[in-house]
């Protein structure tokens, strides 16, 4: 009987520890995560890329020979017009074989008026004016030749405009392969980007873009697109974009850029950062509690994600996700992430957006939202690339180290 006791009393030590654990565990000590806010807040997806600012016409003046360079204008930003001579090359010899062929010409015209006055005499004077006749003329077309060698010494503007860059100094020596000018209107401009194969079915002529330069840092600059060129470049994997800049643009030409161009938005939409979403659904925080609510992924931003289901702009949602956590498991939520979500948006934000966090972890993509919708867009956009670049070298470190 004492052996019986002694066993019961053990399994009753057990089930209690066991008891006691689980309410340590479940009510005393749940588990501690953090939480976002669901916000109403304008989100968009970007294709980047990189791009070039250049006048929408514009031309290269190149020398046809390579030959020392005698005369270059000092032109640069001057305004010009077609055929203007804006430099030379050396003609030194050209011109003394041009000299040479204008005697041998002169000559030749002498020999072909003696030659009129007798042709008709005979047979034999009627052939020799013809072969001095048919030497004159071969000898116009040499000089006519030589005279098209010299012309092409002569560098002149292509269109009308303005000489947008000089290059090269007298004396040295240029050839086809060597831009010396850069000549074309200063306006309109546009930029043109290389853009993924793989995105480039996501472009549409029409789109806005933003772009980001490092002349003018935190500067939301503006574009459209106007064209894409039809065929990539197989070699890259790319294809060419433009995009027409507006009148008022603070970029030069030559510029790089870096391009986000829009290709879908919202200006009001559900959102939850990126980490909050697993799958299909969100975790809400109920009564202390998890709660799995479905949703539907829509536009997928740089840091947020609208999500379409039953949840509302104010619902606190577990950022990250914690999929070890069943449904309905009791939780503690961290008073610093709590805080943070349930700070007062700034004034200058909309009625409708929610509290925001200078981390802008209740935010969505593309915004902090200011007055212009559009300057709320780039925040996210504009950082797009630097994601990629990190997940790429992932990638190649994962792939190099197998």
């Amino acid at each position: 009987m004492k052996l019986k006791h002694l066993i019961a009393t053990g399994i009753l030590t057990i089930a209690a520890a066991g008891a006691g654990y689980y309410a340590y565990s479940h009510f005393l000590h749940a588990p501690l995560v953090t939480t976002s806010i669901a916000s109403l807040a304008p989100v968009s997806e970007a294709v980047y890329g990189t791009g070039t600012v250049e006048p929408e016409r514009w031309a290269k003046v190149v020398p046809l020979q390579r030959r020392r360079l005698v005369e270059l204008c000092r032109c640069e930003g001057q305004v010009i017009k077609s055929g203007q001579i804006l430099g030379r090359q050396d003609d030194a010899e050209e011109r003394s074989a041009l000299e040479q062929m204008e005697i041998n010409r002169g000559q030749l015209e002498r020999d072909l008026s003696r030659a009129e006055k007798d042709r008709d005499k005979n047979d034999a004077t009627r052939t020799e004016y013809e072969q001095r006749w048919t030497k004159l003329e071969d000898a116009k077309s040499r000089i006519a030749a030589q005279k098209v060698r010299l012309d092409s010494l002569v560098l002149r503007a292509p269109l009308d405009g303005m000489v947008l860059r000089r290059d090269g100094e007298v004396g040295e020596i240029a050839g086809p392969t060597d831009v010396l000018f850069t000549v074309g209107p200063p306006a309109p401009m546009h930029v043109v980007a290389e853009i993924n194969e793989e995105e480039i079915n996501r472009i549409a002529a029409g789109q806005k873009a933003f772009l980001r330069s490092e002349a003018f840092p935190g500067k939301a600059l503006r574009a459209n697109v106007s064209q894409i060129t039809p065929k990539g470049d197989p070699t890259r994997k790319t294809f060419r974009v433009y995009l027409r800049l507006p009148q008022d643009t603070p970029l030069r030409i030559g510029m790089s850029v870096e391009v986000n161009i829009i290709f879908r938005e919202k200006q009001a939409a559900v959102v939850v950062p990126a980490e909050a979403v697993a799958g299909d659904s969100v975790q809400t925080v109920d009564d202390g509690r998890i709660r799995r609510v479905p949703v539907k992924v829509g536009i997928r931003g740089n840091r947020n994600i609208e999500v379409i289901g039953d949840l509302s702009k104010g619902t606190s949602v577990l950022s990250p996700a914690r999929i070890d956590l069943a449904d309905g498991a009791r939780i503690r939520i961290d008073s610093s992430s709590l805080t943070r979500a349930m700070e007062p948006a700034p004034a200058s934000e909309p009625a409708d957006q929610p509290a925001a966090t200078p981390e802008a972890d209740v935010v969505a993509s593309a915004t902090t939202a200011r007055a212009d919708p559009d300057d709320a867009v780039i925040s996210a956009a504009i950082t797009a690339h630097i994601d990629s670049v990190v997940n790429d070298a992932r990638r190649n470190l994962i792939s190099n180290s197998r």
